[in-house]
This record gives structure tokens, C-alpha cells and sequence, in this order.
């Protein structure tokens, strides 16, 4: 007899009346797995949290640097959209077929078996959400360390402090860190509006416009802009992580993904227009930090001190958010592998993965220190997840192919449209970046394949 859970599980009932995850054919526990308790606003919070993040007011001036025009400009941060909006329906498959708090780990382990799996649990270790956790948090240790200079390891002291804080507010409980994620968000909404309103209703100062550098002939490079963009839009595939843990079922991750994309691409383009409107594409191509410039154009001084807050603000939001989700997979290494069993321990109290949180907290604190030897902890954090992270992208829309033949008969409540054209365009967007990521970072790159490398070890002692 088969019955469906609320969290999302297919369970079998044996003849000796014990009841199994069907996804990983191992006991299922009812003390030791995750509740559906996130509604759906919750779910789409989190997604939208993990992507709208600071590198809003960095990569709009390298867009422009590399489009020429202000309609190319335009058209590349939609394209943006579209090609987000592709990979969340293949996402939205995926989900709504396999709902499993594992996410992307639990997709390949399903297409390309335990080991591959394994690979990415490791990678999200070691590399990428760590990494993530990490990057994110410099981004606030460099604004804090601005008002607040504690010499020149303040950065890394703000980030690790950072790190260890919102960890801390995520092990309380799921509700807390759900709460604390919906506070963040509605203060960067109301940043961000503060920022169109600045570029679309405050007049420009004429002698602050023209003490700003402008660009003349600027080069045309698309693929390279598009990189810049496809980065900035990464990260809603974190959805796949709380698929399980909808109240609603996960068959309304679907709605969850396509809203979630709607909402960020309508805040990519208003943002990049208030850009437009004030700095024009000849400033912007040329200017180190635009929201900076756009405030100090229409606010003065005054709003080059808020637009720092709200950096800081928007890089914390993403910091919660990718703390929230990476835990979730180090759960599925740990349940699924015994060297890892201590990671497996799901706290039915606070509805958090405990032990996964805390040791994704202590390699994030190790990255941040290696980011203070580097003494470029941002790009060496960028360098370091991006190859590492676009290979598993590639995968996981691979994935979809594999599955689609592997397991024909598995219910689908969802089918990604235009099938194979849709993932096809997926994948070969994941490919180019995955050369990107290579052929214009430096060394980090080379140590995060690496330790991606060193994974491989563990296949010796996996039965």
C-alpha cells in the first residue's frame, strides 16, 4: 500500500509493517526528517532572498561595459530573465517528480547513482554553498568595516561574526530563521525603492554628473556581458532544498520557481533603468560601484551613507538565505552516507538540521580566513565557487534527459514545456558559463576544482 506524506515522501509499507523513504530506499525515521511547516510566501522569500543580492551594484557596470548601448543594455538583463525562467521549469520538474529535502544532491543520486551524488554533496561542503556563505559575507565586512575599521583584518573579523550570528538564528528553529529572512527582505525592498525612486524622480546634480569618468567607444562583447548577468541571476535553484517542506505539497513549486523569477527579473530591470536614467550607459560602463555614483548624483552624501546600509542589507538577507538552504544538503550527505552519519540528525524541535549547520558554519569560517590571507577575500570566494558550481548546474539539466528515460513510469505532476528544446537550451547555457568560469577567473578556480578533485578520495570508503 503507497501513501503520500505531507512533506512530500512516497512511502511503502513492508510486510513486517515498517515504512521506508521510497526516494532513498532507507527506514524512515518520523523523529529524524524534515515537517512540511514553509508555506509557500516563505518558500518564495527564501528563493527571492538568495538571488536579489550586492552584486546588484556591481555587475550592471560590466554589463554595460561589455553591451555599448543602452537597448542592448536592456535586452541582455531580459534575456537574463528568460534563460532563469527555462532552468526553473526543468527546477520545477525535478521538484514536483522527486520532492526530497536533498535538492540537487537527491536529482543526481537518482540519475547518476551515490557516487556522482556524493560529489556534489562534497563539492556544496567544501566549495560551493560554503563558498557562498562566505563571499556573502565580505560583502558586508567590507561595508562595516567602512564606518567601523578595526585594521586590516576588520573584514574577515565582520564576515566570520556574520557567519556565526545567522547560524545561530537558524538553529533556533525554522520559523525563527524563516522570520528573520521575511524582516531582511522587506528592508531591502525598501531599499531598493529608494533607489528607483532616486534614479527616476530626483533630479541629477549637473556638477556631480560631470565630476564622474564616462566612457568613450565602448567595446561590444555579449557572451561576456550575459556571463555578468546569468551570475547575478544564479541562485534559485535553491528551491529545490525546501521542496519537501512545503505545506502546500510540492507540486506547488512550480508556482513557487515562476513567481520567484518574475519578481526578481521585475527588480533587475527597474533597478537597471533608475541606473540608465541618471548615470547613462557611458558612466555606468566606467564606474567602480554604481549605486554609489546614482545616490551621490540625485542625494549627496547622505545617500552614499544609505546606499551603503543597503548593501550591507542585501548581502545579509542572501547570507541567511544560503545558510537556510546549504544545511539542508549536508542533512542528505549525512543520512544517506554513514563516513558522514553525524550530519543526518534532524532536530524535530526546531525543525533545523543541527549538526549541518554547525559544520557548515566552521568551513565557511575557514574560507573566510583564507580569504584574509589572500587579502582579496571577495574575488577569491568568486573565483573559487563559480567552475565548481556551473559543472553541477550542467549536470542537473542533464539530469532531466536521464531521468525522463531512467524512471518513465515515476508520476510527474509537472511536465517542463517544449520538451527536449526547453532543457537543451538549459544545459547549453550551463556549458558556456562553465567555460566562462574557467577562462576569465584566476588561481581560486584552479583550488576549487582541486578540492573538487579531492572529493574522489571518499569513493574508496563509500559501500
Amino acid at each position: 500500500m503507497k501513501e503520500e506524506s505531507k512533506a512530500g515522501y512516497a512511502l511503502n509499507v513492508h510486510q513486517n509493517g515498517q515504512a521506508t523513504n521510497h526516494a532513498t530506499k532507507t527506514p524512515f525515521n518520523d523523529h529524524n526528517t524534515p515537517k512540511p511547516v514553509l508555506r509557500m510566501v516563505d518558500a518564495i522569500v527564501i528563493i527571492v532572498g538568495v538571488v536579489v543580492g550586492a552584486g546588484l551594484f556591481r555587475t550592471p557596470s560590466l554589463v554595460a561595459a561589455n553591451t555599448g548601448s543602452s537597448e542592448m543594455f536592456v535586452l541582455v538583463w531580459l534575456l537574463g530573465g528568460f534563460v532563469s525562467l527555462v532552468g526553473a521549469l526543468c527546477y520545477a520538474e525535478l521538484s514536483t517528480s522527486f520532492p526530497n529535502t536533498g535538492g540537487d544532491y537527491h536529482f543526481l543520486m537518482r540519475a547518476f547513482g551515490k557516487r556522482f551524488a556524493f560529489l556534489f554533496a562534497w563539492a556544496r561542503v567544501s566549495v560551493i554553498q560554503t563558498g557562498s556563505v562566505a563571499l556573502l559575507a565580505y560583502i558586508v565586512g567590507d561595508y562595516i568595516s567602512q564606518l567601523y575599521p578595526l585594521g586590516e583584518f576588520a573584514s574577515a573579523l565582520y564576515a566570520g561574526l556574520v557567519v556565526i550570528a545567522l547560524t545561530a538564528i537558524n538553529i533556533v528553529g525554522v520559523q525563527f530563521g524563516a522570520g528573520t529572512q521575511k524582516l531582511l527582505l522587506s528592508i531591502q525592498f525598501a531599499g531598493l525603492l529608494m533607489v528607483v525612486i532616486a534614479g527616476f524622480l530626483f533630479t541629477p546634480s549637473a556638477s556631480e554628473l560631470s565630476a564622474l569618468p564616462s566612457a568613450e567607444g565602448n567595446t561590444t562583447a555579449l557572451g561576456l556581458a550575459m556571463v555578468f548577468v546569468l551570475l547575478t541571476f544564479g541562485g534559485w535553484n535553491e528551491a529545490g532544498y525546501i521542496s519537501a517542506e512545503l505545506k502546500s505539497g510540492s507540486r506547488k513549486m512550480v508556482h513557487v520557481l515562476i513567481i520567484s523569477i518574475l519578481i526578481i527579473t521585475a527588480i533587475y530591470l527597474l533597478i537597471n533603468l533608475a541606473f540608465l536614467n541618471v548615470l547613462g550607459i557611458e558612466r555606468m560602463a566606467v564606474s567602480d560601484a554604481v549605486g554609489v555614483d546614482l545616490m551621490r548624483a540625485t542625494m549627496g552624501e547622505p545617500g552614499v551613507v544609505l546606499i551603503g546600509v543597503l548593501v550591507a542589507m542585501m548581502a545579509l538577507t542572501s547570507v541567511n538565505a544560503t545558510i537556510f538552504t546549504g544545511a539542508r544538503t549536508n542533512y542528505a550527505l549525512g543520512r544517506d552516507f554513514k563516513i558522514f552519519g553525524f550530519l543526518g540528525k534532524w532536530n524535530t524541535k526546531t525543525s533545523t538540521p543541527v549538526n549541518a549547520l554547525i559544520v557548515q558554519c566552521l568551513v565557511a569560517l575557514a574560507l573566510i580566513g583564507l580569504g584574509a590571507v589572500t587579502r582579496n577575500g571577495f574575488q577569491s570566494m568568486v573565483d573559487f565557487t563559480a567552475p565548481v558550481f556551473w559543472f553541477f548546474f550542467l549536470a542537473i539539466g542533464i539530469a532531466l534527459f536521464v531521468l525522463r528515460k531512467k524512471e518513465p513510469n515515476t508520476p510527474r505532476p509537472f511536465k517542463v514545456p517544449w520538451y527536449p528544446l526547453t532543457p537543451i537550451i538549459f544545459c547549453a547555457s550551463c556549458a558556456y558559463l562553465l567555460y566562462a568560469s574557467l577562462a576569465y577567473t584566476g588561481v581560486g578556480a584552479l583550488v576549487g576544482v582541486a578540492i573538487l578533485a579531492l572529493g574522489t578520495l571518499f569513493f574508496f570508503f563509500i559501500r
